[in-house]
């Protein structure tokens, strides 16, 4: 009897083996002891918990993945992934299911708060510099984060089975298939089809049907959610034993004093000392770092993550009840979508296929990601690291260069818009002359010249970085304004909706 009375005490000793965090020891433990929290220090530098060193941005997409996995699960009770259903199962949903509509424009607000998110995010660490050694292979991790949350996105614009949907995923398949551009013009096609293999391996067929949902649903519900968390429980592992967060080498002197409502902070004077029977120099990211200006992570790094959370969750449940997700007709192969569009995170892409759908689609997109994953290697220095804009520079580099990117990007586009391209200008002109040679191509080049005259001026491969980087925010930018705003029927350039007439 005495056992079965003390049954729940000896469950909770048996769940909470380190007892109530009331001292370091016992809040180190409360992290150690638990499965999901151990992938954080036990202790975390003040400098990481000032919002300005990374607005929570990180946190920000964390949570809001975790709204949309949450509501994507209770969707799935729901939905029917066949074409004859899916449309109808998404209607009950949005009228017919208790707080169905709600649940979906959370989950759909959700999601691109999660891209915008991810998005800045690697804005941060590019613009902090915090990409350097030993954080190298994290950089990589996060570049193959935010390439499955676009797929994750892409997947699930499929899914309602409405015009919308079903022309978006034709662009997209076609754009799959634009390696037959190069094909074409070298007369290889016929035996050797890169293009046509991955827009099969992409729809399960040749158009957009049966095949292509199955396929999208399977892999937006199940494939890439566990290679997103398994990407970001290696991406918070890595932060842990790369050191932590990033910061500046006298970091020392640009903290304030801690405020009096912290714990105790390790300092320069510690009250006890230490003694070791041996001292080993190592390679890791911790030799050199002591525990000085650090407090521990239970409770003021969950306090702010939970902070971040709520204020993610706020701003979701905010936009679903006065904006809901799109709806239009029911799929219909035989009557196209006019304007089609991407989603808004892929109209940039899209402005820049209508000009040549190779490069646009495939060729330009892969360099990006190269020159992406080539920058903590390339860029060896140490100046600026873990501050904003840090480097040769300064933030008036990035500024002078993101208003020579927008510059760039309005006069090339100001060209093709009113006086078209070369196809225009020479109708017999080879295609692989227009694969090669359009606005987007252009542009890419002006860009790198002028992250080389940046390097020079400078001689900082960090200020190159930054001309680039900031050129190509510039340049996504604008194109995903026309492409929004300015594009419609034809993908003719309109300044308003109400000046497209028929169609």
């Amino acid at each position: 009897m005495d056992n079965l009375v003390r049954t729940p005490m000896t469950f909770w000793s048996s769940l909470n083996r380190s007892g109530m965090p009331v001292s370091d020891r016992g809040r180190s433990g409360f992290i150690f002891s638990n499965v999901f929290l151990h992938l954080h220090p036990a202790r975390v530098h003040r400098w990481s918990l000032r919002w300005p060193t990374t607005w929570g941005l990180g946190i920000a997409a964390l949570s809001a993945f975790l709204l949309t996995l949450i509501t994507g699960v209770l969707l799935m009770f729901y939905y029917k992934p066949h074409p004859a259903a899916a449309y109808l199962s998404i209607k009950d949903i949005h009228f017919v299911v208790p707080t169905g509509r709600f649940i979906r424009n959370i989950h759909r607000w959700a999601a691109n708060i999660m891209v915008v998110g991810v998005l800045l995010h690697m804005a941060r660490v590019f613009f902090t510099a915090s990409y350097r050694r030993p954080r190298e292979f994290n950089w990589l991790v996060g570049m193959a984060l935010l390439v499955v949350t676009l797929a994750l996105s892409f997947t699930g614009y499929l899914l309602p089975w409405d015009q919308l949907a079903f022309w978006a995923v034709t662009i997209g398949a076609n754009i799959a298939q634009s390696l037959r551009e190069l094909t074409d013009a070298v007369g290889m096609t016929a035996f050797f089809d890169p293009g046509g293999l991955q827009k099969l391996l992409l729809l399960g067929s040749d158009q957009v049907g049966a095949e292509a949902l199955i396929r999208f649903y399977l892999m937006h519900v199940m494939v890439l959610p566990l290679a997103l968390a398994a990407l970001l429980a290696v991406h918070f592992w890595r932060i842990r034993k790369d050191g932590g967060l990033a910061r500046p080498a006298d970091v020392g002197s640009r903290l304030p004093p801690p405020e009096g409502r912290v714990y105790p902070v390790f300092t320069e004077a510690p009250q006890k000392t230490y003694s070791l029977a041996a001292i080993v120099r190592g390679k890791t990211p911790a030799v050199g770092n002591g525990p000085e200006n650090t407090v521990p992570a239970m409770p003021h790094l969950m306090l702010a993550e939970a902070a971040v959370f709520m204020l993610t969750f706020a701003a979701c449940l905010a936009l679903s009840l006065f904006l809901d997700a799109p709806l239009k007709e029911m799929a219909n192969p035989a009557v196209p979508e006019n304007p089609a569009k991407a989603p808004w995170y892929f109209l940039g892409l899209q402005e820049l296929v209508s000009h040549s759908a190779f490069m646009g689609g495939i060729g330009i997109p892969t360099v990006c990601l190269v020159g992406l994953a080539l920058i903590p290697f390339l860029d060896r220095e140490e100046e600026g690291t873990g501050l904003w804009f840090g480097g040769p520079g300064g933030w008036r580099l990035a500024l002078a260069s993101f208003m020579f990117g927008s510059a760039a990007v309005l006069a090339v586009e100001t060209v093709a818009i009113n006086f078209g391209w070369i196809r225009e200008w020479f109708p017999g002109t080879p295609q692989i002359v227009i694969t090669f040679v359009n606005p987007g191509t252009l542009l890419t080049a002006a860009y790198a010249l002028y992250s080389v005259w940046t390097v020079r001026r400078y001689d900082s491969t960090r200020a190159g970085a930054i001309g680039l980087f900031s050129c190509f925010i510039a340049g996504f930018l604008i194109l995903t304004v026309i492409g929004v705003h300015f594009r419609g029927p034809n993908w003719g350039f309109f300044w308003s909706p109400s000046m497209w007439g028929g169609h």
